[in-house]
């Protein structure tokens, strides 16, 4: 049997995070989302002999991944020019295989709380798909079902048929795939494999497996980023210190303090908390449940972080608050940097997504920063906003709103875009992160 990762997406609602990494590379524990997915497959043994990847946006990126993963041998790399859809990347996997296969196809946004649920989808012997209760079915595909079996996939409805979701994950026989194909081009403009797996289902019978609630998420929204870290993060157990620790430092609950990092005198690190390699936390720093810190940040003097994703070189060097946000690659915050994460009237935090207003069910939630942003001192970022990637924010400000990457926002009122010199900056502090490493 083949398994099929679909990780050709753009992921145009997780922007600004997608504007410099594909979605299959967002990190969870500081690990991307497509390594974890090649190693649950790995774990299945002799049931999967080659796993596809489907490539598309920044196909680079993925391929140079996959050029230093262990599973190399085994991939085969196939390419979606044009985004048309999961169907059409479905079919493009399979091209060539013999009708009479079975493979295991693998939306490349979900995780999975354990990966146990893919042992039960491969060993079936029919089609199969994957479905998980959520609270909130209108965001996703509802599966309306009779008995154990498919009857339909019905996506987004307005209705509430049922809180059973398609969870993007499959078992399906070649030939029902072809001999299905023909199917038209969706409202959005893409070709969906739902509408395959419907015109399967009203064939043959497709089997419904159930994963346990909670124990999934698809990375859809920015949020999504911060609830799936928390997920692997309550896997963790007890404190594994990798790193130098100077006394006094306090350390409760589930820690992992990765190699060559240095958590300095004074420090508070409150668990469940992740920190990757080569980080330096403190003096003096606060690290509250549910954060994760990766490769070569610095969370410095009097800095304080809660339940967010810090990705690699963030500098944070003293002085900030940094509460329920995502902080992408580069980012270097000014002392006195501030994310707030909750609303004077404590309603949910809503955002913005693709110019919708959308509400993350969230009652605290700060910011999104794209990669290589610089912060002025004393900058604050109101909870719900997003700062596109190579923006530059000046001292004083205060961001009520989104900023587009590659800008300059001096006040509130007056954005200037200046994309060369932010540009020019980018490239000089890259030289520079290049010839410090090791």
């Amino acid at each position: 049997m083949k398994a099929i990762i679909l990780a050709a997406g753009k992921g145009e609602r997780l922007k600004p995070i997608t504007e410099t990494r594909p979605k299959p590379l967002i990190p969870i524990l500081c690990k991307p989302l497509l390594a974890w997915q090649l190693d649950w497959l790995g774990g299945l043994g002799d049931l999967i002999d080659e796993i596809i990847v489907v490539v598309g946006e920044m196909k680079d990126k993925v391929v140079e991944f996959l050029s230093k993963t262990s599973a190399v041998k085994r991939v085969r790399v196939r390419e979606q020019k044009e985004q048309l859809g999961t169907g059409d990347a479905v079919l493009k996997a399979v091209e060539g295989l013999d009708e009479d296969e079975d493979v295991l196809i693998l939306y490349g946004d979900v995780y999975l709380d354990s990966p146990e649920v893919l042992y039960r989808i491969a060993a079936s012997r029919e089609n199969t798909i994957l479905g998980v209760e959520v609270d909130d079915p209108s965001q996703y595909g509802v599966l309306l079902t009779r008995e154990d079996e498919l009857v339909r996939i019905v996506e987004k409805p307005s209705e509430r048929y049922s809180n059973l979701v398609n969870a993007g994950v499959y078992k399906m026989r070649v030939g029902d795939i072809l001999a299905n194909k023909d199917i038209p081009f969706s409202p959005r403009g893409e070709l969906e494999f739902t509408d395959i797996v419907n015109k399967i289902a009203e064939k043959t019978s497709v089997k419904v497996v159930r994963a346990v609630k909670g124990s999934w998420i698809d990375l859809g929204l920015p949020w999504h980023v911060i609830e799936a870290n928390k997920m692997a993060l309550s896997k963790l157990r007890g404190q594994v210190v990798k790193g130098i620790i100077e006394q006094p430092v306090y350390i409760s609950g589930d820690v992992y303090i990765g190699e060559e990092s240095h958590v300095k005198a004074f420090t508070y690190i409150e668990g469940p908390v992740y920190i990757g390699r080569r980080v330096k936390i403190g003096p003096t720093a606060r690290l509250r449940p549910y954060t994760v810190i990766c490769e070569g940040s610095v969370i410095g003097f009097s800095v304080e972080v809660k339940e967010s994703v810090i990705f690699e070189n963030v500098h944070a060097n003293h002085l900030s608050y940094i509460g329920d946000s995502i902080v992408c690659e580069g980012v270097n915050l000014g002392a006195g940097t501030i994310t707030a994460n909750l609303r004077f009237d404590e309603k949910s935090v809503k955002m913005s997504i693709k110019g919708k207003v959308v509400d993350s069910g969230r009652r605290k939630l700060g910011s999104v920063i794209g990669a290589w942003v610089k912060t002025g001192v004393n900058v604050s970022i109101m909870p719900g906003v997003k700062i596109g990637s190579y923006s530059w924010i000046y001292p004083g400000a205060v961001v009520k709103s989104d900023v587009p990457p590659k800008t300059i926002l001096k006040t509130e009122s007056k954005a200037i875009l200046d994309v060369m010199k932010v540009e020019d900056e980018h490239r000089r502090v890259q030289k520079e992160v290049s010839s410090s490493s090791p």
